[in-house]
This record gives structure tokens, sequence and C-alpha cells, in this order.
């Protein structure tokens, strides 16, 4: 049944009424026949129909066909009604509900409760059902009351009506929040937990987020202790896609401090004294707390001497007299001093401090030039590294000083006007090249310490401030290098000769090997040419072996001359007889050769194998010719025999 089909409850009673109707009607059609058939079956039917027609006869009404059915109803019971009457109806019964959409807010009067729901009338069709989790913040909720529902679905799976309370009191706070986000008003907010990142609070209702950063002015490592606590915020950022606001009670903190701030500026000036609390430290200063503001106190501005980090000088939440140096009030920033407060060392610099003194003063700085001592907080001088050592040869003045070291110096020059003071060490001693001669002649023997290596020799000091050169060429007589490292290390002990000396560039020229006579000489007819001696391939490459030899000498192999009998080539650290093919003494190189060795032995095998065939041949012509000599007329098997062996000496001869 449609809803605008309207049942008619009297179908039952018409429809009832018409069927004796045509049964009467079908009867009174039918009598003469009957009658007749009665007379002649039946007597006494006769004498009934002969009563019966005595009788007075109603009046019959003569109807047509069907003119007694009501064709406005059906065999369903049910009334029809044409398209204007079906709109007309269909528009009153719509009238008598509040149209309603998905998703709107509308209040609703509480009419009853279940175990689970509220049932809550609305105006609609049929009421709604709300859960009662959803009233759990009001627990003292009543029939009667006024509840603001959101239209979840007009009709769900079960033809139900679904509201729900939560989803409008949602709905609700986020046009709040969103409202005070637009005007910055300050809202009250409950700190309900901790989360990742910050803490989840509750603001009319809804859950925002409160990042760690935006808690305090200052960083918040604890957030347990601001859980259960109800605080003051400002919306700060919101996002319309996914309902998520993020809140701040930082920006409240900074806001009263920016007003502090501005009036704090308004009366600042250059040269102002101020006292301040050190909040933070940091590798290049300090930030000062000066009462609702801050100020940055340089690290070059902490002392007159060099520190390396704020916290030698400053400790944290320590108040300290300052001077305003310089201030930007567009960008807020105040730049602070705290040596400023006290005199320039240069200034007041003490008597004992002049040319020509011994003083002492800690490395403070390293350059390659130089390092600077600092004899007094904020007074420096100069070590050039000239001034280092006697010696000409290259100081690294790194390797020379450490920072924080201590050493004494003497004030070369000093000039108060310019701040400026240079110092010498090597000046605390006497200049050993004053009497280099007496102390290291030429031709004499003396110990020394590597000091330097260079790819062309190695620097050697015999002495502070006394050293030279030993070339590479003149480390040894027998093994050539190529780089001096390979044969010595910095640090080492080394016996040196003096050959000659520079005074005026304060240079000396010594060597090593000349402490020994040169092998050369006595090895030349040891190592002759053509002469064999055992070796070992030390090291191979593509030009050929370096061979060690006896007596501590190397030879060199070119890559012929290394193929063994078999065809193979030597491989390195093999061992093997080699052939002197060339001795050098004036260039200190002897060629050796493995192959020359066999090859020649094969040439004598074959001179000796040629003498003897020879030999032999020369004695079959001998007794040929003494066979001839005895037979006067040869016979036929001499000839025979005669021409065999003349066969074999011509074949003979042939080889």
């Amino acid at each position: 049944m449609s809803e605008n089909d309207i049942p008619n409850t009297n179908a039952d009673v018409q429809e009832s009424a018409e069927a004796p109707q045509a049964e009467a009607t079908t009867a009174t059609t039918n009598a003469p026949v009957a009658e007749e058939t009665a007379s002649a079956d039946n007597p006494q039917t006769v004498i009934e129909n002969t009563v019966s027609e005595s009788l007075p006869k109603p009046v019959e009404e003569k109807l047509a066909a069907h003119d007694d059915f009501d064709w406005s109803v059906d065999k369903r019971n049910v009334t029809q009604y044409n398209k204007e009457e079906k709109e007309k109806y269909d528009k009153v019964y719509e009238n008598t509900f509040v149209a309603i959409e998905d998703g709107e807010i509308v209040n609703g009067n509480l009419v009853a409760l279940t175990k689970t729901d509220a049932v809550i009338n609305i105006g609609f069709k049929s009421d709604g059902l709300v859960s009662l989790n959803e009233f759990r913040d009001n627990p003292n909720f009543k029939v009667g009351d006024l509840v603001e529902v959101m239209v979840v679905e007009k009709e769900d799976r079960d033809g139900n009506l679904h509201l729900s309370r939560k989803q409008a009191r949602v709905f609700r706070a986020w046009e709040r929040i969103v409202e005070v986000h637009k005007t910055g008003e300050v809202v009250t907010g409950y700190v309900t937990s901790k989360t990742k990142g910050g803490l989840i609070v509750d603001v009319f209702g809804l859950e925002t987020f409160l990042p760690g950063s935006q808690i305090d002015v200052k960083p918040v490592t604890d957030y347990d202790q601001f859980v259960g606590k109800t605080m003051e915020f400002k919306v700060v950022k919101i996002n319309e896609a996914i309902k998520n606001a993020v809140v701040s009670h930082k920006a409240l903190i900074e806001s009263d401090i920016e007003a502090q701030r501005a009036e704090i500026i308004s009366k600042l000036e250059k040269g102002q004294v101020l006292e301040g609390t050190v909040k933070n430290i940091t590798d290049f200063g300090a930030f000062m707390d000066l009462g609702g503001l801050d100020g940055l106190l340089y690290i070059t501005d902490i002392s007159w001497g060099r520190i390396s980090h704020p916290s030698e000088v400053v400790k944290m939440d320590q108040k300290l007299q300052v001077v305003v140096l310089d201030f930007d009030d567009d960008k807020k920033r105040i730049s602070l001093g705290l040596k400023q407060l006290t005199p320039h060392p240069w200034d007041v610099l003490p008597e004992f401090i002049h040319e020509g003194a011994t003083v002492k003063g800690k490395v403070v700085n390293i350059e390659d030039y130089g390092a600077f001592l600092e004899i007094l907080p904020g007074v420096e001088g100069l070590v050039h590294v000239s001034e280092i050592t006697w010696a000409n040869t290259p100081i690294n003045a790194k390797e020379f000083f450490k920072l924080g070291d201590e050493h004494e110096a003497k004030v070369v020059t000093l000039d108060k006007d310019s701040r400026k003071m240079s110092l010498s060490i090597k000046q605390l001693t006497e200049d050993p090249w004053n009497n280099i001669e007496t102390k290291y002649p030429e031709g004499s023997k003396h110990k020394g310490t590597v000091k330097n290596i260079t790819p062309y020799g190695v620097f050697v000091e015999l002495e502070p401030g006394i050293g030279g050169m030993i070339h590479i060429s003149d480390l040894s007589w027998l093994k050539r290098f190529n780089h001096p490292g390979e044969y010595t290390k910095n640090g080492e002990q080394i016996d040196v000769l003096i050959m000659a000396i520079d005074k005026e560039n304060r240079k000396l020229q010594l060597g090593h090997k000349q402490l020994e006579e040169d092998p050369w000489t006595a090895l030349q007819d040891t190592f002759a040419v053509g002469s064999i001696h055992e070796g070992t391939i030390i090291r191979k490459d593509d030009r050929g072996a370096i061979v060690q030899l006896p007596y501590g000498l190397e030879g060199f192999a070119p890559n012929r001359h290394l193929i063994k009998e078999d065809g193979k080539s030597l491989v390195a650290d093999e061992t093997a007889q080699f052939m002197v093919i060339e001795f050098d003494r004036n260039e200190k190189r002897i060629l050796v050769s493995h192959t020359r060795i066999w090859e020649q032995a094969k040439v004598q095998e074959q001179e000796a194998a040629k003498k003897e065939a020879k030999v032999e041949s020369e004695k079959t012509r001998k007794t040929v010719k003494t066979i001839q000599n005895k037979v006067e007329k040869a016979t036929l098997g001499d000839l025979s025999a005669l021409a065999e062996i003349k066969e074999k000496l011509k074949k003979e001869e042939e080889k």
C-alpha cells in the first residue's frame, strides 16, 4: 500500500451486499420455468405456487449490468485518487513535518530514555536516538530537556533517524574556535593528556594540540607537570579540512614580554649601565634578561683577554652589571658589553713591560707566521717564526707552539699607541753561529736529530739553532732512494759529517755516506764484467727487476735478461745466478743477466761438439789414407768398404 492510497472501510460491507442482490435477480427471471417443471412432477409444488401468486407482488427495479458497482474501490480495499488530488494530499501530508537535511544542527526535546539511548523529538516523521554515552558530560539530563543535536542520517539502514549530540557539540566548538582564531581572543582550556611532541588541550569540548615549543618561552622538558591544569591559550593555527587546531600559551607570554620590551627600549640609551641575569650561554656569547627584554653579550665583549667560551667568565643565572653598546628599535636587538666597564689593559700597562724586558705569556693564538702570547688579559705580543730559533731552517709555528703553553720571550718592540708588541724567544740565548767554525769545523763528525724531511733531503738539528741538510744522494753509497723517508724518519738520531759551512746564510752542508769508504771502488774487481753472483729479486716492474747482490749492492736486470732456460721468467723473491754484464762505478750502476749464463753454456757446448767432430773427422781421414797406401790393388770388397768410409767422412764434414 502506498502512502497516498487511503483504505475504504465500507468496501467489505458493499461487496457482501452485492452477492444476495444478484441471486434474487436471477431467481425472479427463472421463475416460470421452475413452475412448469414443478406442476408436471409434483402436485404439492403446484399448490404452493398458486398460493404465492395470490399474494401481492413487490415492484421490481430494473438495473443495467454492473450499474450498482463502486468503481472507486479496488479489490485491495484502497480508494484511488486522480493526479491533482494526489498532489494536493501529498503536500498537506509533507507540511505536517519539519524539513531537515543530513549534517544539520537542530534542537529537540528529550521525550524518553531507554537503557542505552535517549529518544529525541525534533518534529520529524519519527523520533531519533542518541547514545547515552554522549551525555556523560551532563549526568543530570532528564526527560523534557532541550537538546541540540546533529542529523547524522535521516534514515539509516534500519529506517531510523540517526542523531548525535557529540557531533553537534564538536561542530559548535569548531565554529567558536574558528571565530577566536580570527579575533585573537584568549580562550581557556584544560590540559587532558600528554602526547608525542606536546599536550592535548580541551577547548570548548574539542581536542586541540599544544606543541612543546609553544608551552613557554623557556624550553620545557617535563610535560607531565602541565597535565590536569587549566590554562589560557591563543588559537594560532587551524586546519579546516581535518578540523584540527593548534593552541599556544607561549604567545600570551610573548605578548606580555613585548609590552615590557617596548617600554624598556623607549628608555634605552647607549652607554647606559643595566643589571641583567644570564639566561642562556652559547658558543658565541651569553643572552641576558634585562627584565622582560633580552640582550646579547657577545664573546668578544666579555673580557679584554681571549677566551674560548663564554662559560669561562659567566655562569647561568648570574647577575651582572653590563653596559648598552648598541640597540635596534626595529629588530629589537640590544648589544651589551662587560669588559667596557673596566679600563683597557693597554691604557694601564705595568712598568715592567718595556723593550728589552723578559716576559712570560700564554699561547692564545697560532698562525702560519707565528704565535700570539698573552702577557696580561688583553695585552698580547707576536713571536714571529723568524724569532723562534737561530737556525735558518724553516720552522712550522703550529708544530712548535701549543695552545695554552707558556713561554718566556724578550720584548723586542713596544707600541702603546697602536697596542702592538713583538717578542723573541731566540734572543734569550746567545747566537750560536758566532763561533760555529770552532764548535763545528769542516770534516768533523757529529750526531743530530732529524727535524724535517723533504723530497730532496733531510734537515738535521745538531743543537737548537744549529743544523743543516743531508742531500738525498749523500745518504747511502749503495742504495738509491725515491724519497729520503725510505731511509730515515722524523725524530730519529743520525750520524753526520760537516762538509761545508755557510756562516752568512746560517747553513751547514752535511753528509752521511761520507762517514764510510766508497764501497764501489773496492768492489770493482769483485763485480767485474762476466763474473757470476747469486742474487735475489727484491722488486720487479715493467722494465725489469732490482736484484739484491752480495755486499749490499743492488743490480738491475732488464726483462729480457730474466728468462730462464725453460722459457719462463724469474719472479719476485726468487733467487738465481746472475752474470755481471755492466759495472759503472761513477754512476753506481750494475747490470746483471740470468739469461746470459745459460745462453753462454749452450754456445760453449756447441763449440765443444764441433771440436770433437773435427778431431774425429781428422782421425778418419788419416785411417783412409793409411789403408790406401797399404793396398796396391783394391778388391771389389775393399772398394765397397772404402766407399762406406768416404761416405761417412763426407757426412761428418757436412755436419
